[in-house]
């Protein structure tokens, strides 16, 4: 895993090619696979392909307008950094690295729970907005603690992953019997709690031993409450995937949700997010942003998604493969790439402004 100048003109598909190269086999597996048959891995892409555009002609796009505000945070364009573990996998620096791309594209990261730095490090090294993910553990004195430090931090956000009461069974993981490798953790959690995560096991993933472990499968939406009670920050939660599921959010007073299948790593043969996108934004009537996460692998797909009525988009393994090919170099790069991709539809739509996206700029095959 070298660092180096990215490459101009590289997609974001060439990326992937180069940290399949580049990483071993077993994390490979663990950044790329997904759960059961590891059907959502394609039908996720496959939602989004049949979706088409209908540009206007005759559209003043000398310039076009791809900023926007998420929560009240300026960003470049309607993207994020989905959360996800243990970036050090891809690259030594981690987060860090995440935190400058996030930083020098001026989108939003979204830092996990199981992050390889430390909270305060990654807030030092971003010079964008940060939220905070969080899984639900059985112990909450973590979360609490976690929660004080991203305050203190100056993170804008909490986003509660809800879709994952336990880890969902992952056939690669399970064969290379996956464990966190010897020198990277969760650093921002104490050991104890992540122990189970470490050890290999043949046969077994120990980040699934380590879910059913620590993760509360018991909580309700009436838990929400005390979460609301520990914070001032918004509240997100990520991996709503029904209309009812998005009425019941609003009627909690959540302010944001991403509508997500958990980059096809949890329920096998779900809807996918972009087909249920719609629903959800009809059933929050505006009460709340939206985010579509699964599967973003061009700056087309963004203009789709704000054609849905997303707010925004998370994308999440690109960044990673572009960790692995040129630490913060690449990160940034795959980020500016959407965004350039994303700039270019816009004038090609006929849309220069975000905001003027909507469900006449699409058509499904």
């Amino acid at each position: 895993m070298t660092t180096g100048d990215a490459q101009v003109g590289l997609t974001l598909y060439d990326y992937e090619t180069a940290a399949r190269e580049r990483l071993p086999r077993p994390v490979w597996d663990f950044l790329a696979g997904g759960s059961g048959t590891e059907s959502m891995l394609s039908t996720s892409r496959e939602a989004l392909d049949r979706i088409r555009l209908r540009p206007r002609c005759l559209v003043d796009v000398s310039t076009c307008h791809p900023q926007t505000e998420l929560l009240g945070a300026p960003l470049a364009a309607p993207l994020g950094v989905a959360p996800m573990a243990y970036h050090q996998l891809a690259h030594p620096e981690g987060e860090l690295a995440s935190a400058r791309a996030a930083g020098e594209a001026g989108v939003l990261l979204t830092v996990s729970m199981f992050a390889s730095c430390t909270l305060e490090d990654i807030a030092a090294a971003a010079t964008g907005p940060l939220w905070l993910q969080l899984y639900w553990l059985k112990q909450r004195g973590p979360m609490l603690e976690l929660i004080k430090r991203a305050e203190a931090a100056g993170y804008r956000a909490l986003v509660l992953t809800v879709d994952a009461p336990r880890v969902a069974h992952r056939p690669r993981d399970a064969r290379n019997g996956f464990a966190v490798p010897d020198g990277i953790r969760a650093v921002n959690i104490d050991t104890s709690v992540m122990a189970s995560a470490h050890g290999s096991t043949s046969g077994e993933s120990a980040i699934a031993r380590h879910s059913r472990e620590q993760f509360d499968s018991s909580i309700t939406w009436a838990d929400l409450n005390w979460l609301r009670e520990q914070t001032e920050l918004p509240i997100v939660l990520k991996g709503i995937l029904t209309a009812e599921d998005a009425e019941l959010a609003v009627e909690c007073g959540i302010d944001a949700l991403v509508v997500s299948n958990h980059g096809g790593r949890q329920l096998d043969f779900a809807t996918p997010a972009a087909d249920v996108m719609p629903e959800i934004a009809q059933a929050v009537a505006g009460g709340c942003q939206l985010i579509l996460d699964g599967a973003i692998r061009h700056g087309a797909d963004i203009a789709k998604a704000l054609c849905l009525g997303a707010d925004a988009v998370f994308v999440g393994r690109p960044v990673l493969w572009g960790l692995s090919h040129s630490g913060s170099v690449g990160a940034a790069a795959v980020l500016t790439t959407l965004i350039s991709e994303f700039e270019e539809v816009m004038a090609l739509m006929g849309v220069p402004e975000v905001q003027h996206f909507s469900p006449t700029g699409i058509t499904r095959q």
